[in-house]
C-alpha cells in the first residue's frame, strides 16, 4: 500500500534524506538506447542544470547526486530554519525564479498601497511559497516536470516519463548518510559505467573533485565538507569521504585490484563501523521498501513521529 509522503518524511528525526526517480517503461533519461541505437547523453547535462537551478532557490542542500541512463539519484538536507530566516521578499523573489506572480504580489512588492485583505491574501501566499521553498516534493516535482516537458517534446510525444511516485528514504544517523552518499557517488562504478570515481561523470562527486564553475551553466550547490580551513555542513573532512569512497568501491567490486589505505581507520574507528555492517548498509538504498535507513533506535523513534509501528530493515 502507497504510503503518504508526510508519513515519510520527519524533520524533527532527521533533515537527510535519499530520493530515486525512475523513467517509466523502458523510457531512457540519458545514455544511449542500444535497441534503437539513439543516444540520450545530453539529457544528463538537463538534470545537472535544473539542480544547478534548484538548489539556488529552495531551502535544500545537495549532499550528493548522480544522474543514471534511467533514472537519478539524490541525497538532499532539508533546512528549514534558512526558509524561516528568510525576508518575506526574499520568499518572494525566490518563488518568481520558478513561477510567475499573482498580480496582487507583483502591486505589494512595488511598495502600492493595498487594503487589509489584499495584504492578508499576499502574506498567505508568501507563508505557502516559504513552505514549498523547503519541500522535497515540491523540490522533485519541478525536476521531474522540467525533464519531463523536455524529453516528451524532444521524442514527439505525450504522456508520463517518471514513475508515478519518487522513492524516499529517511538517513537518521550520521552513519547512514554517510553510506548513503558513498552508495550514490559509487552507482557509476557499479554499472561499469566508469572505473574510479574521479571519472564518474554527472556525480557529486566528480563535481568536487573538478571544482569548476563553467560560464554557461552553473553546477548545483553542494553542501560543503567540515575541513580545518571553514566550518561545513557535512560532519567529515572531503580528504576521508575520498578514502572511504575508493575503499568501499574496491571491497564491493571483487573483480577491482586494490587495497584497504592503512591511514582510513581513522574516519572508520570516529564513527564506529564494523566492516561487514558498512558493507551490509550501503547495499540497503537498491533494496525496495526501505523507507529509512539507521539503528534500530533511531528507526523505530522515526516511525513513531511518522505514524508507522516501525520501519522495516533487513537486518531486523
Amino acid at each position: 500500500m502507497t504510503i503518504a509522503r508526510s508519513r515519510q518524511i520527519s524533520l524533527q528525526d532527521t533533515p537527510y534524506y535519499h530520493v530515486v526517480s525512475r523513467c517509466v517503461r523502458r523510457a531512457f533519461l540519458c545514455g544511449e538506447d542500444t535497441h534503437s541505437g539513439q543516444s540520450y547523453e545530453h539529457r544528463r547535462q538537463w538534470v545537472v542544470d535544473k539542480l544547478g537551478q534548484l538548489s539556488r532557490l529552495f531551502a535544500i542542500g545537495i549532499c550528493a547526486y548522480a544522474v543514471m541512463s534511467n533514472h537519478y539519484h539524490l541525497v538532499l538536507k532539508v533546512e528549514p530554519d534558512t526558509a524561516a530566516n528568510w525576508s518575506e521578499r526574499e520568499v518572494a523573489e525566490r518563488w518568481a525564479g520558478l513561477f510567475q506572480w499573482p498580480l496582487l504580489v507583483g502591486r505589494w512588492y512595488q511598495g502600492e498601497s493595498l487594503i487589509e485583505p489584499e495584504i492578508a491574501v499576499v502574506k498567505q501566499l508568501i507563508g505557502q511559497w516559504r513552505e514549498r521553498l523547503y519541500s522535497i516534493s515540491w523540490f522533485v516535482r519541478l525536476l521531474n516536470e522540467t525533464l519531463a516537458r523536455q524529453a516528451n517534446l524532444e521524442d514527439g510525444c505525450k504522456g508520463h516519463f517518471w514513475e508515478g511516485r519518487f522513492k524516499s528514504q529517511a538517513l537518521l544517523t550520521e552513519s547512514a548518510l554517510l553510506a548513503c552518499m558513498t552508495y550514490v557517488d559509487l552507482n557509476p562504478v557499479r554499472a561499469a559505467l566508469a572505473d574510479r570515481p574521479e571519472q564518474s561523470d554527472y556525480t557529486s562527486i566528480k563535481q568536487r573533485l573538478d571544482n569548476t564553475l563553467l560560464a554557461e551553466a552553473l553546477p548545483p550547490l553542494l553542501l560543503a565538507f567540515a575541513d580545518k580551513e571553514k566550518s561545513g555542513c557535512l560532519p567529515y573532512a572531503f580528504t576521508d569521504y575520498l578514502m572511504l569512497v575508493d575503499w568501499t568501491g574496491r571491497a564491493i567490486r571483487a573483480d577491482k585490484r586494490g587495497h584497504i589505505p592503512v591511514h582510513l581507520a581513522a574516519i572508520m574507528e570516529r564513527l564506529g563501523l564494523d566492516k561487514s555492517v558498512w558493507l551490509r548498509q550501503v547495499t540497503l538504498f537498491r533494496r525496495r521498501g526501505i523507507r529509512a535507513v539507521g539503528d534500530h533506535q533511531h528507526r523505530q523513534q522515526f516511525a513513531l513521529h511518522c505514524g508507522q509501528l516501525r520501519c522495516y530493515q533487513p537486518s531486523d
